[in-house]
């Protein structure tokens, strides 16, 4: 509502933000009352978190964005954005009836899911901040490494209540994000939940928080009608009576019967009551109504010029808008109205309240219209927006230098250095990140040859000194360095991994991380995978392998993770050269811009080379492709044992092999380095089974002979067996699987292999008894 007079682009501003209020609510009306429903049950979307944005989303995308921003959207304000997305042109109104159905307007945007271009995946709340200023760290170290980055400025719009996450805090502390440009978040002050209104004035703390760490904060709390009430005689006891009051007793008011508004401000008010008194009984009840929810949040006009303030800043910058949760909807306010839909009756009240058709609701401005005049200079303005694509970055073969005794980690960090002295030009665009624990997962010599990044170089004070490691820091430095937190250094590596689409220059990120505390961050990497970003993951060191670390750093459930999170492929390799071919095909794949991402579980346990069987194409290709026989069973042997081993764990699988063949069991071992892709195989061969093809094939992963089919099947890895336990059952196999079932302990490697079973006796054990059993079963 418009109070007063008001200029010609006021009224036009108000009538686009409540033309996109009514669409967005339409768009949630029609997918939960009109359109037919065959399950039952609700579908949702959220209409009051959307009111309180729709002049937020209209003062950016109709009057701010330029085509080569990027923003992220508030979860809930999904609906805002397909109703300005369809007033810009950028929908067809078949998808305004399509919200949230099968191959329609997602639930929460959706890079790849949506049909407009949406810049973020949201959904996750309290990762669109964070995801936003890493993308503008993304921009900025392309353009210091002279990569002419095509992205602008990056914007998070936010709820408040995201404000609790804590990834929005670690982010903000970020010491690489001190002097990041071209980032500003705007979060939409409702003060409410979804249980609750955000209790007492927090605002003021996270505004405080900001500025300690160098963002500007901008606030629109007031809009311009109730300024100008707080500018009359006495106006300064109802500013201090308002910013002084709670969250819950605001949203009293809010709720309160218009008629009893008056008393309430008064009835708490302390000294300076008169003056309160003065100020409002100038206006009658409706008009004070309508003045003290006159918020910042809902004036496109206000708005518009803070949003311009706050790109004109040099760093970081924030706009915090005060809104009413529910705004223009009959609940608004209403703290239980966060899931609340307006029923039928209540949208065809609201229809006749706005002058819109319910039973027509997606009407265009006419064209000769100013609202219609309006939306066509954004279009113009936001022409050519486009998610980029970069060119193709390629890789030479590499010939890796491997001592007679490495471990997978060690070959990870010698893989880096070939990389960047076999194909010079393309390793530039490779770029590491790692939270803190660099030196100690591989990346001490990649350091030492390409520095870390920074914005400015820092004296060497310590260059006097001879030193294994070099921290040199630069503009031209090639590996990020973060602050000890998981969840940064995902939502880093998820934004590196779409510089191609999103600044329009490609980068191969790999990131390293401890492998138990791969868990700390996974709601970030799962976001970035939804998103379709490419990175390449090392965890390392892992599992017991990682003896005297104790149970809190020996992890167990990465195979796990790896295996059942789509969109990214996951290695275990056991010897340097494997490192070296699955490391040089990441690079190739994600430099390319097909694929997925890359997840290597390494380990420093030193492993003998020579164990690994000579070089054939064949090899090359089975490496790649997940599973390989290094061994052959003896002939004249009256059972067969197929034993798999993933890893590290490969040499004590070896040894195991003379014991068993010495009871009369022929061993097979096969070296595992990808259950992930083994499992992949085995579901497309039963898939194809299942539809008719391959009839009468056994073995789908096309290991096995006919002769070894159904023999007994041992597999062992360093992590929980269930990762492995697919593989006995897919091949109709007796099977059984070792693995780490419970946290370990502090001790030597031969300790910890014994006592979970791990060791070459226990495989031995295991696989003689497996046998003893199938023997028995046959006579």
């Amino acid at each position: 509502m418009v109070i007063g007079n008001a200029s010609k682009l006021d009224r036009t501003r108000a009538s686009v933000r409540d033309r996109v209020l009514w669409l967005a609510t339409a768009i949630v009306n029609h997918a939960n009352n009109v359109r037919p429903n065959s399950d039952g049950t609700k579908v949702g979307g959220h209409q009051s978190s959307s009111a309180s944005s729709v002049a937020l989303l209209s003062a950016l995308f109709f009057e701010t964005l330029e085509s080569h921003d990027r923003v992220a959207i508030k979860p809930h304000a999904s609906p805002v954005f397909h109703a300005i997305n369809y007033l810009l042109g950028n929908l067809d109104e078949r998808y305004m009836e399509e919200f949230r159905q099968f191959g329609g307007l997602q639930a929460y945007p959706s890079r790849t899911k949506d049909p407009e271009i949406v810049d973020f995946s949201t959904g996750s709340v309290g990762l669109a901040g964070p995801a936003a200023a890493f993308g503008a760290l993304t921009r900025d170290y392309l353009e210091l490494h002279g990569l002419e980055p095509t992205s602008g400025r990056f914007y998070a719009h936010l709820g408040d209540a995201e404000l609790d996450e804590g990834s929005m805090w670690e982010a903000v502390i970020e010491p690489a994000i001190a002097g990041l440009g071209r980032c500003t978040w705007i979060v939409d002050v409702n003060r409410q939940s979804l249980d609750r209104v955000v209790p007492g004035i927090r605002i003021r703390q996270y505004i405080d928080m900001l500025e300690a760490n160098g963002w500007t904060v901008f606030t629109a709390k007031y809009g311009d009608h109730l300024t100008a009430l707080m500018e009359r005689p006495g106006g300064e006891a109802l500013r201090t009576r308002i910013d002084e009051m709670s969250n819950e007793e605001y949203q009293g008011l809010l709720v309160a019967p218009h008629e009893e508004l008056r008393a309430r401000l008064l009835e708490s008010a302390d000294g300076g009551k008169s003056d309160l008194n003065r100020c409002i009984s100038t206006v009658d009840d409706e008009e004070l109504y309508e003045r003290i929810t006159n918020l910042g949040g809902h004036d496109v006009g206000y708005l518009t010029r803070l949003y311009s303030d706050a790109a004109a800043e040099v760093g970081p910058s924030a706009v915090f808008a005060y809104t009413v949760k529910g705004w223009g909807l009959q609940g608004a306010a209403d703290p239980r109205n966060h899931a609340a839909l307006l029923s039928q009756e209540q949208f065809i009240q609201l229809g006749a309240e706005m002058g819109r058709d319910p039973t027509s609701p997606w009407e265009r401005f006419s064209e000769d219209s100013e609202e219609h005049r309006y939306i066509d200079s954004a279009v113009a303005r936001l022409s050519g927006r486009s998610q980029d694509n970069a060119d193709q970055v390629s890789f030479a073969d590499t010939d890796l230098s491997i001592p007679a005794v490495t471990s997978t980690q060690d070959a990870f960090g010698r893989m880096l250095v070939e990389l960047d002295r076999s194909s010079p030009d393309s390793a530039k665009r490779i770029v590491t990140t790692s939270a803190d624990v660099a030196t100690s997962t591989g990346l001490s010599s990649w350091i030492n040859r390409t520095s870390v990044f920074s914005r400015e170089e820092t004296p060497d004070f310590l260059g006097f000194r001879e030193r294994m490691l070099k921290w040199l820091q630069k503009p031209d430095g090639r590996h990020i360095e973060l602050g000890l937190s998981e969840m940064n250094m995902f939502l880093l590596l998820g934004q590196l991994g779409l510089a191609d689409r999103m600044s329009g220059q490609r980068l191969i990120p790999i990131g390293t991380v401890y492998d138990p505390f791969l868990a700390r961050g996974t709601d970030a990497l799962i976001n970035a995978l939804y998103q379709e970003s490419r990175f390449i993951l090392a965890a390392t060191p892992s599992g017991i392998s990682l003896s005297t670390e104790g149970g809190a750093h020996q992890g167990v459930i990465t195979p796990s993770l790896g295996i059942s999170t789509p969109g990214i492929v996951y290695y275990e390799p056991a010897f340097a050269r494997e490192v070296e071919w699955i490391l040089l095909d990441a690079v190739r794949s994600i430099g390319s811009g097909t694929g997925e991402s890359y997840l290597l579980r390494l380990s420093t346990k030193p492993v003998d080379q020579s164990l690994f069987p000579e070089h054939s194409e064949q090899l090359h290709t089975d490496v790649i492709s997940g599973c390989y026989r290094l061994r052959q069973a003896s002939n004249g042997s009256d059972a067969i044992l197929n034993l798999f081993a993933v890893g590290a764990l490969v040499e004590e699988a070896i040894g195991a092999i003379d014991p068993l063949e010495r009871e009369g069991i022929g061993v097979n071992l096969f070296v595992v380095t990808s259950p992930d892709l083994l499992h992949r195989r085995l579901m497309r061969a039963s898939g194809a089974e299942q539809a008719g093809d391959d009839a009468g094939q056994w073995d789908p992963t096309g290991l096995l002979s006919d002769a070894e089919t159904g023999m007994p099947l041992l597999s062992v890895i360093d992590g929980h067996p269930h990762s492995m336990a697919f593989l006995g059952a897919a091949l109709d196999c007796p099977s059984s699987v070792l693995g780490v079932t419970t946290y370990g302990q502090s001790g030597s490697r031969v300790d910890l292999y014994r006592h979970f079973g791990l060791d070459s006796q226990g495989i031995y054990e295991a696989g003689l008894g497996l046998v003893d059993r199938w023997r028995r079963r046959q006579s």
